[in-house]
């Protein structure tokens, strides 16, 4: 039987794999970085106090929300004219010494490396930064009335994310990184393909670039959307796996047609299995299929959740439980 870490290598390759990969099981989440340790990305659990970050806006999450949003009133939105971004915009230090990093190392020191892939969780990315910096429907205006603006931001944007980037792979060494960074709704990108390579190519590919220079195996990238149309796109940037595709995006055509170069980790939607009446037949419903249609490369099964867990906490063990299931009928 291979190890968990060797499984997912066998599923991403297009090698042999003795079963399919359980959602997260393969990535172990190091959440103890300096930066994560200064700057909470989010309130601790629904209900609590709005948290500041890093960036200056402020994180809610409301009592029965499922995530987490920036505050985007007049007291909190952080750049309210992108004409003045430099005005507005200031980039948190991360100027990290040994010393500050060694929670994480020690917390990545109690990991089984052979059995698991250790990461980071980058978040927001540069889309979202955007978005939560100047408000989403400014943002989308801001694309179009006032784009040089717009590459400075995201430029700005990107050469901190290079930075932070150094300093992962300096001191915590990784050998994956899960890079938060949603780009579209249910049924479509955000903005066009044409408009999101003129913004976001270059930077991404910078970005993944830097992390597979320095010793990262594995980009993983969430984004729980329709972006089906990206996926040339996402394999252009750098990213192994994105995990995050929700099921309007046909995974099982995805597969066929780019699983050599991408590996889709999702397909079950947190809407559909994460609520408070679920059963287990819900879950085989949207489970059961799509392992049978994707099959045993290139495809991971997962929530569509950004992390290893779900709002009611007995789903995402239940999913396990369907993909192991499954595993036993298929492989």
């Amino acid at each position: 039987m291979l190890s968990i870490k060797e499984n997912l290598r066998e599923v991403i390759s297009g090698g042999n794999p003795d079963r399919f990969v359980k959602q997260y099981e393969g990535i172990e989440f190091i959440l103890s970085t300096p930066y994560a340790m200064a700057y909470p990305m989010m309130p601790a659990k629904p209900g609590d106090d709005a948290v500041k970050c890093g960036w200056g806006y402020m994180n809610a999450w409301p009592a029965g929300a499922p995530g987490a949003f920036p505050l985007h009133d007049s007291e909190h939105l952080v750049c309210p004219d992108i004409t003045e971004w430099k005005k507005y915009v200031k980039a948190p230090a991360i100027d990290y010494t040994e010393a500050d990093w060694k929670q994480c190392r020690e917390d990545m020191a109690k990991v089984n490396r052979d059995e698991k892939f250790v990461a980071p969780l980058i978040a927001p990315g540069l889309f979202e930064m955007c978005h939560y910096l100047c408000e989403i429907q400014n943002t989308m205006i801001n694309f179009y009335e006032e784009p040089e603006a717009m590459h400075e931001l995201i430029d700005y944007i990107t050469e901190w994310e290079l930075k932070w980037a150094e300093q992962i792979c300096t001191y915590m060494k990784p050998d994956a990184i899960f890079h938060h960074d949603d780009w579209g709704t249910q049924k479509s990108t955000f903005i066009s393909v044409e408009m999101f390579r003129e913004f976001f190519l270059p930077g991404y590919k910078k970005i993944y670039k830097y992390y597979h220079d320095h010793g990262v195996e594995l980009v993983i990238h969430h984004n729980d959307s329709y972006s089906a149309t990206l996926v040339p796109t996402m394999i252009e940037m750098g990213i192994d796996v994105w995990q995050g595709c929700m099921s309007v995006n046909d995974l099982p055509a995805l597969v066929k047609e780019y699983g050599k170069d991408i590996t889709f980790m999702g397909g079950i939607d947190n809407g559909k299995v994460d609520k408070a009446d679920w059963t287990q037949a819900d879950i085989a419903r949207e489970t059961d299929q799509l392992c049978r249609d994707c099959g045993k490369h290139y495809f991971i099964p997962c929530t569509s959740h950004g992390l290893n867990f779900s709002v009611f906490p007995e789903v995402y063990p239940a999913v396990d439980a369907e993909i192991d299931k499954m595993s036993e009928e298929l492989f």
